[in-house]
């Protein structure tokens, strides 16, 4: 499929949508400790982003029935919002796709509750790293196998797994776009990047070495084949002439 080039203006209408998330964001991590439920976090986003004139993208697509996925310790992605109280220790996963006037935004983030374990730290440090040595590469005149490569490197080097069925993605008035975006790759290799993209990094990264994972009955929930704590951080990102533009920061 053709990929999507924006315009200048186009990119910047999805700044405004990753402007509200990111500042959703960052009334979530004020509001995680010890006792609250993922119920309570979906229903303030779902608030939040009404009160911002936006919409929850991911509310009704394909049927998912939230407005957030919340994924919690070795849930590593697409989480459904529960009753449970989230204990300290716990990893939780909030991932948010932002429809701001028809233009979307989408950014997940891992949160320790409280204090995270020394290994619970260390998966998100690394995995944060990870994002970053992605979104480095998303420059005109490399590929999509670079930013994979990139987040590789990070992970291995520090003795983790990448869930490798899970993949970053092009992204504008549609939800997934071309092209995809893998968490591993070699240089030089995949779609060639150029000006005007819009693309997701979004590493999910397992303290299992294997990164394999299994889908619940549900179609949606996806955790760790051997039970170990998975942790996903996701941008937003414009390729510009000048390099990457962070849409969700």
């Amino acid at each position: 499929m053709k990929v999507s080039l924006k315009t200048k203006e186009e990119i910047k209408r999805m700044r405004e949508a990753g402007r509200i998330l990111a500042a959703c964001h960052r009334e979530i991590r004020k509001l995680l400790a010890p006792g609250i439920t993922t119920f309570e976090v979906d229903a303030f986003v779902e608030t939040f982003l009404i009160k911002h004139k936006a919409t929850p993208e991911q509310k009704g697509y394909r049927g998912f029935p939230y407005a957030t996925c919340a994924s919690v310790n070795d849930v590593v992605c697409h989480g459904f919002p529960d009753s449970r109280p989230l204990e300290a220790g716990d990893l939780v996963t909030i991932d948010i796709v932002v429809n701001k006037d028809g233009w979307l935004a989408d950014s997940g983030w891992s949160y320790a509750i409280g204090e995270a374990s020394p290994a619970g730290q260390y998966l998100l440090d690394k995995a944060h790293a990870a994002l970053y040595a992605g979104i480095h590469e998303a420059v005109p005149g490399r590929r999509t196998g670079d930013i994979g490569y990139a987040v590789q490197q990070v992970v291995e080097n520090a003795g983790l797994g990448i869930v490798t069925p899970l993949v970053g993605h092009g992204i504008g008035r549609k939800l997934h776009e071309p092209p995809d975006v893998p968490n591993i790759g070699s240089p030089r290799t995949g779609t060639l990047l150029r000006p005007g993209m819009v693309i997701t990094v979004e590493p999910v990264v397992t303290i299992g070495e294997t990164g394999a994972v299994f889908w619940e009955d549900d179609g949606w929930t996806i955790r760790t084949a051997d039970g170990s704590l998975g942790a996903q951080f996701e941008h937003t990102v414009a390729i510009l002439e000048e390099g990457p533009y962070i849409l969700t920061e």
